[in-house]
């Protein structure tokens, strides 16, 4: 009797220990793979936020299409395009501006990094507005205008849907622009954490590309590349051209 109390007795707690190791072992197994999922989540998700705020969006590209001596003034004709949200060219520009070191000027408004890392629908990315584009042989004033101010760049323009709101959303936005500018209530209320002037400037070079970037989190950029050949054979054409 003894024998078998002690044989049931042993039989349960084998029982027991068998059931618990395995309740541990599958906490251990499925609570370590949860872990390890919710860990893998929470870093594809911050290698996603990290995109959003480090990448940059090419606004503008330009090269020089002539250059020639005008008494004391080098006079430097620039082909300049900008483009749409797509990635689309918009109608490309000759401007001419005096002198060899040419200078962008632009109104941007950057949003808090909150909107962008989230990718907010209206407030997701920088924006830039081209004002003027002069030589360093003359001043600003003297340059080429490029977009109004006041009115919403063609580059921001929609036709309907969210596009449409976006739009609006941004011409209202240009349209006050000094006040984003100086008016902290109105800069929160937009959502906007920067809103002011900024500009590249160089020497632009015969031969090389010029791009202009926008940060998603920031300002504007400069950066350079030799023109490519068959581009470059059709600059030499439209030269002799002349």
């Amino acid at each position: 009797m003894l024998s078998r109390l002690l044989f049931k007795t042993l039989g349960l707690l084998l029982l027991v220990a068998a059931i618990t190791g395995t309740v541990l072992f599958v906490q251990y197994r499925y609570g370590a793979s949860y872990e390890l999922r919710k860990l893998q989540a929470e870093k594809d998700h911050l290698q996603v936020v990290v995109g959003r705020l480090t990448t940059e969006k090419r606004v503008a590209q330009m090269m020089v299409s002539g250059r020639e001596q005008d008494g004391a003034t080098v006079k430097t004709t620039l082909l300049f395009v900008e483009y749409a949200r797509d990635g689309s060219s918009l109608p490309p520009r000759h401007l001419v501006v005096e002198g060899p070191v040419v200078h962008l000027d632009a109104m941007v408004i950057k949003f808090e990094h909150g909107f962008v890392a989230e990718d907010d629908a209206l407030r997701g990315h920088s924006i830039a507005l081209f004002c003027r584009i002069y030589g360093n042989h003359q001043t600003p004033e003297s340059g080429a205008a490029i977009d109004t101010p006041g009115k919403i760049p063609d580059v921001y323009r929609s036709a309907s849907g969210e596009d449409a709101a976006q739009a609006n959303f941004e011409k209202e936005l240009w349209g006050n622009f000094w006040r984003l500018a100086d008016d902290k209530q109105y800069q929160a209320a937009k959502g906007v954490r920067v809103a002011n002037g900024q500009g590249v400037w160089g020497p632009l070079e015969t031969g090389k590309l010029y791009t202009v970037t926008l940060e998603s989190d920031g300002g504007l950029n400069l950066s350079s590349e030799p023109i490519q050949g068959i581009y470059q054979e059709a600059l030499k054409e439209h030269a002799e051209a002349r």
